[in-house]
């Protein structure tokens, strides 16, 4: 696809841009989103919630020399455009002087980009999300010992996003998405469970059926009646797909530019450096087809490619949108994303880590007593430090065997030696936007009774 465009959109960021220039600004870019949502919630078999929103946002972002100032409106009249050009000047000549601030560097901009098949052209109706919603949680309620249902849902999403800046970039994309979730309880009085499951896709027929959604969901909350405590001490952890790729998401966090440029982070120097076991790769790509965070170009025109963070162990790369590029005297990554109202900054698009060689089975069975991870708790993460502690819940590992439910349980370590002690199986599968096969923490801390 190339990176030109007629139309309404393009005519309109064009124009507001050329009457920002005449105003004074040195430079700016702007954004345009349509964006339109279909929802539908029912549970114990009655239709609870059903919403329709539509949004069209504009976002204009103005530089007078080394300062910036960022505008927003939903009002797209000629009555309305001009004041907020003159108000955006009138911030800009009023903030602080910021030397990194800037459009991204020409020479990075994207001169064309992949068709990534990101938009479903169908449109769901009212009634069909609503019955998928009930199907699903008809499944869940079907599971013997599913007491009671929290709720299922249905959706459905579509965006479509145009970049325009003064440097001559003009682009855009439209992406959709499918979900339906179910979340149900087990149990009776104060020995209830809840547990839950859902599946998201970019095309309707990508979508995990309904009822097999529901139908995990009920398992997972039967499984976890009868829960107890497990004994305190120091044991492998092992980590379900589903909440797995949170570490990795730790990892995104800390190697953030901003984080780096400031400071702030754990692994400001570890740049280069084995952060991994040998042999571990994780690989952010923006170019996977139909993949939930696929984009043609980042949120400031910049290229985006296929990369591995980690190759071989070790960290090879920073997340960097331009301003935190030139604070580290580096190039932009291409990782920047942005609403109408927010400034570029850096954000991961499809991340998953590369499955190992052994099944998970092979890697429960080699545990004596450990700990399976199905559901963390709390926001204890400190990316200043890397230390690491949550509640958790799950299941007890004896003799290479998923033994009984856990919970009221945390887990703790740091994040720095949690990663050189990753594991990996090999049961990958694309599911989340931030993907993990199950993985193995040896030696974590477990503090239960």
């Amino acid at each position: 696809m190339a990176a030109s465009g007629a139309g309404e959109p393009t005519d309109l960021l064009d124009g507001l841009i050329a009457r920002t220039r005449r105003l004074g600004a040195d430079a700016a870019d702007a954004v345009l989103v349509y964006s339109s949502a279909l929802s539908a919630r029912c549970r114990l078999g009655e239709p609870e919630e059903l919403i329709r929103a539509e949004a069209r946002d504009l976002g204009l972002r103005v530089f007078v020399g080394d300062r910036q100032a960022i505008v927003s409106t939903t009002d797209f009249s000629e009555g309305a455009l001009g004041p907020l050009a003159e108000r955006a000047l009138a911030m800009a000549r009023a903030v602080p002087e910021d030397p990194y601030a800037g459009l991204a560097d020409p020479a990075r901009l994207a001169s064309d980009w992949p068709s990534l098949d990101l938009a479903d052209a169908g449109e769901p109706d009212a009634e069909g999300l609503m019955a998928r919603a009930a199907e699903a949680e008809e499944a869940a309620l079907a599971v013997a010992g599913v007491t009671n249902s929290d709720g299922a849902d249905a959706g459905w999403r579509r965006n479509e996003v145009t970049l325009a800046t003064s440097a001559g970039f003009v682009g855009s994309h439209a992406n959709s998405g499918f979900s339906v979730s179910a979340a149900v309880l087990a149990g009776e009085g104060t020995a209830m469970e809840r547990d839950y499951e859902w599946s998201t896709a970019v095309h309707e027929c990508d979508l995990e059926d309904a009822a097999a959604v529901g139908r995990r969901a009920g398992e997972r909350a039967v499984r976890r009646l009868g829960a107890r405590k497990a004994r305190s001490g120091q044991v492998p952890v092992v980590y379900d797909p589903r909440i797995a790729g949170g570490l990795l998401s730790h990892l995104t966090g800390a190697i953030s530019g901003p984080s780096i440029a400031r400071g702030t982070s754990f692994l400001k120097d570890a740049l280069e450096t084995a952060l991994f076991a040998p042999g571990t790769t994780i690989v952010d790509d923006p170019h996977r087809m139909r993949g939930l965070r696929s984009r043609p170009f980042d949120g400031e025109g910049v290229a985006t490619e296929r990369r591995e963070v980690v190759a071989d162990g070790v960290l090879r790369s920073w997340l960097l949108d331009s301003r935190s590029a030139r604070q580290l005297g580096l190039v932009s990554t291409g990782h920047a994303v942005r609403s109408a109202s927010t400034p570029p900054a850096p954000a991961p698009s499809n991340l998953w880590l590369e499955p190992g060689r052994e099944s998970r089975e092979a890697l429960i069975g080699g545990i004596a007593s450990g700990f399976y991870v199905t559901e963390l708790i709390g926001m204890g993460v400190n990316l200043v430090t890397g230390d690491y502690s949550r509640g958790a819940a799950g299941f007890w590992i004896e003799q290479g065997e998923i033994a009984y439910p856990v919970s009221e349980i945390t887990v703790a370590g740091n994040l720095r030696e949690m990663f050189r002690q990753l594991t990996p199986a090999d049961d990958l599968t694309f599911r989340y936007g931030v993907d993990s096969p199950t993985v193995c923490i040896e030696g974590m801390t477990v503090a239960g009774r």
